[in-house]
């Protein structure tokens, strides 16, 4: 049975039989952050290679997953990390940019699976039988490496992020809406890695500041207008009919 994109619960692929072959385990980080891509996992796991302290990755320190998430990529039959971009986020909704990304990661795994097991109770548009699982990332640990994976690859891209925006604390919330990261907008705007399809920073866009890398401000009407002018296509003054 082929997935269905974003599958509503009550249309789980709930399989009656597993067929034999290769098992992956998906999921994501970062959907509910201001700032960033939507980050997706999928692990092949190598039976005959076990990872001791596999868990979902919330409830692993910041040192464990990073520990894990080198011993995921070194004893993985195969893995892959994806993403669904800020704008993709704007312009599909965070819940179908999320099925974007768990889509890219199947896709990039080097062997095909016969199985896909994805956390959560949606399921992305895939070509092989799939189940959502609730709470899978504390009961598959395909999914757990999932989530390690998907997380650690968000949390240093947050990191990362930070240092062309250190005001707005990249490096510590990664991106949630904390009281620190709603301060750093209501002080400095937003800057291009902000999702102003959600309402804290469409709020503090309307304000009228973004901020550029480097720290320059501009109003943010200019961005918008400049964002039209770059969009037009170009003169056909003098093009022959």
């Amino acid at each position: 049975m082929r997935s269905r994109k974003s599958l509503p619960k009550a249309d789980q692929a709930h399989l009656p039989w597993h067929p034999p072959g290769l098992v992956a385990g998906v999921d994501e980080a970062g959907r509910g952050p201001l700032a960033g891509p939507v980050v997706a996992a999928a692990v092949i796991l190598d039976d005959l290679q076990p990872i001791e302290g596999l868990a979902d990755s919330k409830t692993l320190s910041a040192a464990r997953r990073e520990a894990l998430f080198d011993e995921i990529r070194a004893k993985a039959l195969c893995c892959s990390v994806a993403e669904a971009s800020v704008d993709e986020i704007d312009a599909l909704n965070i819940l179908q940019a999320t099925m974007l990304a768990m889509r890219r990661a199947v896709l990039g795994l080097r062997l095909k699976p016969v199985r896909v097991l994805v956390d959560g109770n949606r399921l992305p548009a895939l070509d092989v039988p799939a189940e959502a699982i609730v709470k899978g990332d504390a009961l598959v640990q395909s999914i757990s490496a999932a989530s390690i994976l998907a997380k650690v690859t968000r949390d240093r891209w947050c990191t990362r992020l930070h240092e062309t925006y250190p005001h707005y604390g990249f490096a510590s919330h990664k991106g949630y809406g904390t009281a620190e990261h709603m301060a750093a907008l209501q002080a400095h705007g937003v800057c291009p890695e902000h999702r102003r399809s959600f309402a804290p920073v469409a709020a503090a866009a309307q304000r009228g500041v973004v901020v550029h890398a480097g720290g320059m401000v501009e109003p943010a009407a200019v961005v918008v207008v400049g964002a039209l002018m770059a969009a037009m296509p170009p003169s056909q003054e003098g093009v022959p009919a």
